[in-house]
C-alpha cells in the first residue's frame, strides 16, 4: 500500500472498531480538562481520574483553585508524578485566567500554550476536545504508532503531527486522535505487537 492508502485504511479500520470516543479523562467544562490533561503528563489516564475527584471537590474553577495553597494542590496530586511542578503550574494558571482571561479557559492556541504547564499538545487536546477546533494532539503513543504505521518518518512529534494532518480530513482529527489512542492501548501497544502482529499491522503489511 501507499501511504496515503495505509492512512485510508487506517481511518475506516478504527471508525468500525471505535465508532464513539469517550474523552478518557473524567471533567465537567474547559477548564476541569485542562488541568486534567495537565496532570496526565507522564502519567496514565487512569491515575489522573482517581485524583481529579479530590482535586475538583477541592476547587473546580479558577477562582476557587487559585485561593488554595500549592502545598494542598499537591499534596492531592501527588499520585500523578511532578507533583511540585504540576501544582505550581494549576496554581499560577487559575490566576491567570481569573486576572487575564475573566476566569474562562481561552478557546486560542496561543493563549493556552502561554499558560504554565500547558505545551502544545495539551493546548490540542483542550482545543478539540473542549471547543470542538480541529487538531490532532501527538503523544508519545500516537507517534509511535504512526511511525510503526509508516505515515511518518518518526523523527519528532512536531513532523509527525504535521504529517498526520496532510494525511486525514480535517474534519477526522478530533475523533481520529482518540481512536489511535484507544487501539494502541488495546491492540498495538509497545508490549503487545512488534509491527507484525496486531490487527491493523497485518492488515496494513501483509504479515502475522
Amino acid at each position: 500500500m501507499l501511504k496515503q492508502q495505509r492512512a485510508d485504511h487506517v481511518r475506516r479500520r478504527l471508525q468500525e472498531l471505535y465508532p464513539e470516543t469517550p474523552i478518557p479523562l473524567d471533567h465537567k467544562d474547559a477548564y476541569t480538562l485542562l488541568v486534567a490533561v495537565l496532570l496526565s503528563a507522564q502519567c496514565t489516564d487512569v491515575r489522573v481520574n482517581q485524583v481529579t475527584p479530590a482535586l475538583f471537590k477541592l476547587a473546580d474553577n479558577p477562582r476557587d483553585m487559585m485561593r488554595v495553597p500549592v502545598a494542598e494542590i499537591q499534596a492531592i496530586i501527588r499520585p500523578c508524578g511532578l507533583s511540585p511542578k504540576k501544582a505550581a503550574a494549576i496554581s499560577e494558571l487559575s490566576k491567570i485566567l481569573v486576572e487575564q482571561h475573566g476566569g474562562e479557559v481561552p478557546a486560542d492556541f496561543d493563549a493556552l500554550e502561554a499558560l504554565p504547564g500547558v505545551g502544545h499538545k495539551t493546548a490540542s487536546v483542550v482545543m478539540a476536545q473542549a471547543f470542538g477546533v480541529p487538531a490532532f494532539p501527538v503523544d508519545t503513543h500516537i507517534h509511535r504508532l504512526a511511525t510503526r504505521w509508516k505515515l511518518t518518518s518518526g523523527k519528532n512529534v512536531v513532523q509527525t503531527e504535521r504529517d498526520l494532518k496532510k494525511l486525514f480530513p480535517r474534519d477526522s482529527w478530533n475523533k481520529l486522535h482518540l481512536q489511535i489512542i484507544f487501539f494502541g492501548r488495546e491492540h498495538c501497544s509497545a508490549r503487545n505487537c512488534d509491527g507484525k502482529s496486531c490487527l491493523l499491522c497485518r492488515e496494513l503489511f501483509g504479515k502475522g
